[in-house]
C-alpha cells in the first residue's frame, strides 16, 4: 500500500525524480524508495510497474532493453515537469526526512533503555558482591575490584552507545537504517544482558 506521505500523483512524480538522477530499471526503483524511506516502505512491483507505463504513455520516460532487463529513462517532457512541480517534489522530501528521522528516534530510544537496563543490572549485582564479601570477610579487595570493575563497565556502555548514536545519524542521513533495526538491536542487546548477567551469578 502506498503510504499517506505519497498522495494522488505524488509517488509518479517521486519516481520521476529517481529517474531525474539516473535511468533506473524497475527493481532499482524499489530499493532507491526502500533506501529513501529507511527501510519504511518498500513498494511492490504492482505499485511500480503500472505506474512506469503511465509515465511512459504520458511521454516523460522512455524505456530501453538492457539484456533480461528494462530500463527506464527520463525525457526531457519529464524534466519539465518536474521543473513546474518542484514545490511538490520538496513537500515529498521533507515529509521523506520526518519518516526516517521518527525511525532514528526510535532506534536512540531502544539504544538509551538498553544501556539503562545493563546499568542497572551491573549496580545490582555489584551491591550483592559487595555485600557477600562483607559476609565472608574480604569486604576491602572484593568491594574495591566490584566498585572498579562497575566503573568500567558503565565507561564500556557509555562509549558503545555515544558510537552506536553517531553511526545511526550517519546511517539515517544517507536514509540507510533498516525497519527492523530496532527489533534486531533489542534482541542482541538482550542477548547480551543475559549473558553478562549468566556471569555474574
Amino acid at each position: 500500500m502506498t503510504p499517506p506521505v505519497f498522495s494522488h500523483g505524488s509517488l509518479r512524480l517521486y519516481l520521476l525524480s529517481l529517474l531525474a538522477e539516473q535511468p533506473r530499471h524497475g527493481y532499482e526503483l524499489i530499493q532507491a524508495l526502500s533506501e529513501r524511506f529507511g527501510g519504511t516502505y518498500s513498494p511492490s512491483a504492482g505499485t511500480i510497474y503500472p505506474r512506469l507505463a503511465k509515465l511512459e504513455e504520458d511521454g516523460l520516460v522512455t524505456k530501453t532493453s538492457d539484456g533480461r532487463k528494462t530500463v527506464y529513462s527520463i525525457t526531457e517532457a519529464g524534466r519539465a515537469e518536474l521543473a513546474t512541480r518542484q514545490g511538490e517534489l520538496d513537500a515529498i522530501e521533507n515529509e521523506v526526512t520526518d519518516s526516517v528521522r521518527r525511525l532514528a528516534d526510535e532506534v536512540r530510544s531502544g539504544v538509551n533503555a538498553a544501556m539503562k537496563s545493563l546499568r542497572a543490572d551491573l549496580a545490582s549485582a555489584a551491591r550483592q558482591a559487595a555485600s557477600e564479601s562483607k559476609q565472608h570477610g574480604t569486604e576491602s579487595k572484593q568491594h574495591a575490584d566490584s566498585t572498579r570493575a562497575l566503573r568500567e563497565a558503565e565507561m564500556v556502555l557509555t562509549e558503545f552507545r555515544q558510537q552506536l548514536r553517531a553511526d545511526l545519524r550517519t546511517a539515517a542521513a544517507r536514509s540507510q537504517v533498516p525497519l527492523d533495526t530496532v527489533s534486531e538491536l533489542r534482541r542482541r542487546l538482550a542477548d547480551v544482558r543475559a549473558d553478562i548477567l549468566a556471569s555474574l551469578t
